[in-house]
């Protein structure tokens, strides 16, 4: 048997002192312990106490810790001496020193120690602001280092949590209360004599081990037989709790259940929004595993933590990351499922953060967002909805304008002499109504009926005025004009072809009816001129030419502005797309 070991029949020698008898009663106040100055209690359990104590002979504070009277059984002494020996054995820095052991003057064992000044762990991830995440793992890699010592030297705390977890003030980190410690090479009555069960941060003797919310699964079945994997799973419960924010398992006796049963141990899938680094969420899995044997060692855990604190991010690890993610972009991109599509470019953007240098995940993520989908989600419905009535509205109040300028054309013949008033007063009349319903499709919404109307009305308007010089003069070119305002409108941009259509029949049809004779002719061909007539207005005279002239001045203005604010229009979506894709070509790795 190692010499650390205490049995309950060392424990009984130790509690005898037939020189200085005590009573088991006797109050902690009344009780001295020699060499020592005791002060104020640094805190208790269920069978200690923590007091600070003044040295003495070398002039300094320290910690002591005792069994409280009252609670000196053998089996207590032991688990409180075998506690000291344990501690004592590992010499580490972030272990507490054990300096001396003895007994008080009650004949109660006590142990002297460094005496720290700090913060737990515990306080730390309920303190507002709590530390940064930087801090907080720093934090765990001390632990995981002092873990690791305690297993090369053949201990499992069996007891880890933040509550046991001191930081000084100078960022010293300690490993508290190895009380219910197992010591690989003792034998299982020893072992099971230091079993205990922890709740809410109190130690009371029992048939567990450990503290319910972070203790391993095995530990609820075997505690005197747990390995070093039952640290691990301790370690991992607190990297989960830093990581998502929140414990691992819900306070006290129901989180037995859920370890025995098992939860899900990604912080990731616990707290989405957060921004948890990928390698720390896989690492946290691991330790959690419920298996102790598919869990890696503490060392491992500690490693790959520093990793992260270091900046090496396992960058073979994220681009095996970023390839699941791109394939996930790619199938919700590729199934056609418009639905889908928030989803790739989701994915294709989380690829593109764990690989920055993917030229495949920039290419989808801009292949996404340039190729626009066949039928957009309600969002992006309304968008293109609101842009097309902004269009809508632009064209109305232009064909308004080009409408009102034909009104006071028609105007304008009258000067030279009309014998067909009556018409020519229908056709401004008409003019005007086709005026103000282009007018009012400028501000408000109009039904797809309504811009039927329009179109009729226009097609009509236009074979009106060929009455005027008839079809050979000023009425193509105000038809084309017409084609293209018409065209323009969103809504009619996909039927341009029914649009042209009828216009052309608005020009053919009175060509045709005056061949047929069914109405007069403006127009005909005779000793090789075209000569053009005229249902309304009288035509000679300086004034027609005038007329005329000024006519297709109008034309040629108003067919420029149409066409310059058509193509002022595309620049202008062209430039915007074109800037789009520039930016997202800053997402491609640069080539080299």
């Amino acid at each position: 048997m190692p010499d650390d070991v205490v049995t309950p029949e060392l424990a009984q020698t130790l509690l005898a002192n037939p020189t200085e008898p005590s009573e088991p009663s006797a109050p902690s106040d009344a009780v001295s312990v020699p060499g020592y100055d005791l002060g104020a209690r640094l805190g208790e359990g269920g069978m200690g106490e923590v007091l600070i104590g003044f040295d003495r002979e070398i002039g300094r504070e320290i910690a002591i810790k005792r069994i409280r009277s009252g609670s000196s059984s053998p089996d207590a002494v032991v688990r409180f001496l075998r506690e000291a020996k344990v501690q004592a054995r590992l010499e580490h820095p972030a272990i507490v020193p054990v300096y001396t052991l003895g007994r008080d003057t009650a004949g109660n064992p006590y142990f002297t120690m460094k005496r720290l000044d700090g913060t737990t762990l515990a306080e730390l991830l309920q303190a507002s602001p709590p530390p940064t995440l930087h801090e907080l793992l720093r934090v765990l890699v001390d632990v995981c280092r002092a873990v690791h010592f305690a297993h090369v030297h053949g201990v499992v705390h069996r007891d880890l949590k933040p509550a046991n977890v001191m930081v000084g003030q100078f960022g010293e980190v300690y490993v508290l209360d190895w009380g219910i410690a197992r010591v690989a090479d003792e034998d299982e009555g020893v072992a099971k004599a230091g079993g205990i069960t922890t709740l809410d941060g109190k130690t009371v003797a029992g048939a567990l081990i450990g503290t319910p919310g972070y203790m391993a699964p095995e530990q609820i079945e075997r505690a005197g037989q747990v390995t070093f994997a039952a640290d691990v799973y301790a370690v991992g419960a607190m990297l989960f709790e830093v990581l998502a924010g929140e414990p691992l398992h819900r306070r006290g006796m129901p989180a037995l259940t859920q370890t025995v049963f098992g939860v899900d141990g990604s912080p990731t899938k616990r707290s989405a929004s957060r921004e948890i680094p990928p390698e720390l969420d896989e690492l946290c899995v691991a330790a959690l595993a419920t298996d102790p044997v598919e869990r890696p060692p503490i060392e491992a855990i500690a490693t790959g933590i520093q990793r992260y604190l270091d900046g090496d991010r396992d960058l073979e690890h994220r681009r095996a990351l970023a390839a699941i993610e791109l394939a996930s972009a790619h199938a919700a991109f590729a199934s056609g499922d418009e639905a889908r599509r928030a989803d790739a470019i989701r994915a294709a953007g989380r690829a593109l953060a764990l690989d920055p240098k993917s030229h495949d995940a920039a290419t989808l993520i801009g292949s996404i967002m340039l190729q626009p989908p066949s039928q957009p989600p309600p969002r992006l419905a309304a968008v293109l909805a609101e842009s097309d009535a902004r269009v809508q509205r632009r064209q109305g109040r232009a064909a308004a304008v080009a409408l009102v300028a034909v009104v006071l054309f028609l105007g304008a013949v009258a000067v030279d002499g009309v014998h067909d008033r009556a018409l020519l007063a229908g056709i401004a009349i008409y003019a005007t109504a086709i005026a103000v319903l282009a007018w009012s499709a400028s501000r408000r919404d109009v039904r797809r009926g309504e811009m039927w109307i329009v179109v009729v009305g226009n097609a009509m308007l236009a074979a009106l005025l060929s009455r005027l010089f008839g079809s050979l003069i000023v009425t193509p070119v105000v038809t084309c004009i017409m084609a293209v305002s018409l065209t323009s409108y969103p809504y009619l941009m996909r039927h341009s072809r029914v649009v042209i259509a009828m216009l052309v029949v608005s020009w053919l049809a009175p060509v045709v009816l005056e061949q047929a004779g069914v109405i007069s002719e403006t127009w005909r061909v005779e000793g090789g001129r075209i000569v053009s007539l005229s249902s309304i207005l009288d035509i000679g005279g300086q004034p027609t030419a005038m007329l005329l002239i000024g006519a297709n001045l109008m034309s040629i203005v108003v067919i420029g502005v149409f066409a310059n604010a058509l193509a002022r229009s595309r620049h202008a979506a062209q430039r915007e797309v074109e800037i789009q894709a520039w930016h997202l070509r800053h997402l491609l790795p640069p080539e080299r």
